[in-house]
């Protein structure tokens, strides 16, 4: 959010619950920040676009300038040693074929618990979708090269923790296809909430075991995975029901439109699209898809994730990669700072002893629930500004009353 004004307050309650016939002192820690960009309403048009076929021929020439799998680790290797202050390296499993699949870490406290707001980007999910791996790598440059120079960069820095993973799907990218070495879809490939498919753990692609596996591990509180072939920010549902082509809007609609919206108005021209009203679309509406990523990680993590398709052509020349990092920069550097500069954050411990204590954060009216982290009692909930919020905290305990109230002018 640029040039707006933010609004911060801090709430301390202290209340006693009774529970195996002793009572218990509770303090809870509630930051609620607001910021008003003055985003236009969406108006929901259905819209298609070919985007699940393999491209016709992926030839050496649109290939080279291009990093190859070689090439890409040894470029998030080097930058690990060129920016060890502010990163680690690590792996969260290996594809088909055995390629790792490679993370950075960019925070000032990089593989350190803190009771912070986590953010991943993903990128190259299908394997001809490559502009990704070669903007997040730009990304990562920039925060390094930046951190105590850029308020921006240094803002993300010391208050988040930002996973990059690259490359999602190398082996697709080394067969130039969509699919990874077993020709799956990856964006189809996890549990889906309305049909049981991929139900069976010992049929899931290793690419998707990994990513389910990293959620349970990092407790991130919103995330983006990068896709080529349009330019539009998507959010969840991405699938309905009945399987019908609609408008099919999560618990959490406002605020998923509001950090779509966000992204859209940040970059070069995305909210200018002529296709997509504001530059921004729900799934569903758009084309649905079942056993997709986005969902799962709003269901099953609590993680706030948009499909934000960058380009319109899916793997485009490589001397227009540096365009298109331009074109997404502010955009992406703003939404991983939103987690910082807006929502609800809080803590959740004994006031005696200081521990965390296990619950979740509700809002009145949204039927879904962000769960505190185990290590910190920490939580961070994204909500839509411009309104009013009520909320209360949930423990396996008992249910504490009235928690916030805010009405914003």
């Amino acid at each position: 959010c640029e040039s707006v004004h933010i609004v911060s307050f801090s709430i301390f309650i202290n209340f006693r619950l009774r529970f195996s016939a002793y009572g218990q002192l509770f303090l809870t820690q509630v930051i609620i920040c607001y910021c008003q960009p003055g985003i236009a309403v969406e108006k929901h048009v259905a819209f298609s676009r070919g985007l699940l076929q393999d491209m016709p021929e992926i030839t050496d020439e649109m290939v080279r300038g291009y990093m190859s799998n070689s090439e890409l680790e040894n470029a998030i290797q080097d930058f690990g040693r060129r920016c060890a202050n502010v990163s680690r390296i690590y792996s969260i499993g290996k594809s088909v074929n055995g390629s790792p699949l490679w993370a950075i870490e960019i925070s000032d406290k990089p593989g350190l618990k803190e009771a912070e707001p986590a953010f991943k980007f993903i990128g190259n999910v299908h394997g001809d979708e490559p502009v990704g791996r070669e903007v997040l790598m730009q990304l990562a440059y920039w925060l390094c090269d930046n951190y105590l120079k850029d308020p921006l960069a240094t803002l993300i820095v010391e208050n988040t923790h930002l996973h990059i993973l690259p490359s999602m799907n190398p082996d697709g990218f080394a067969l130039r296809r969509r699919g990874n070495a077993n020709n799956v879809d990856l964006n189809r490939d996890f549990p889906d909430q309305f049909f049981p498919n991929n139900d069976d753990i010992k049929q899931r692609q290793p690419e998707t075991r990994a990513i389910m596996n990293w959620i349970k591990q990092e407790h991130f509180t919103a995330s983006a995975s990068l896709h080529g072939g349009a330019l539009v920010a998507n959010y969840p549902w991405d699938g309905s029901r009945d399987t019908r082509k609609q408008y099919y809007g999560c618990p959490d609609d406002k605020a998923f439109r509001y950090m779509a919206s966000m992204y859209s108005q940040s970059h070069y021209n995305m909210s200018l699209s002529k296709e997509f009203e504001g530059g921004i679309t729900n799934g569903a509406l758009w084309y649905p898809i079942y056993g997709g990523m986005q969902d799962w990680n709003y269901i099953h993590g609590g993680c706030f994730e948009l499909t934000l398709e960058i380009s319109d052509v899916k793997w485009p020349k490589a001397s227009e990669l540096l365009v298109i990092w331009k074109q997404n920069k502010m955009s992406m550097l703003n939404l991983v700072a939103s987690l910082v500069k807006t929502g609800v954050h809080g803590r959740i411990f004994a006031a005696d002893t200081g521990r965390p204590i296990p619950g979740s954060l509700m809002v009145k009216g949204i039927d879904s629930k962000i769960n505190a982290s185990g290590t910190f009692g920490d939580y961070h909930r994204i909500i839509a500004p411009g309104q009013s919020y009520e909320g209360r905290i949930l423990t396996f305990l008992t249910w504490p009353s009235f928690l916030f109230k805010r009405k914003e002018n």
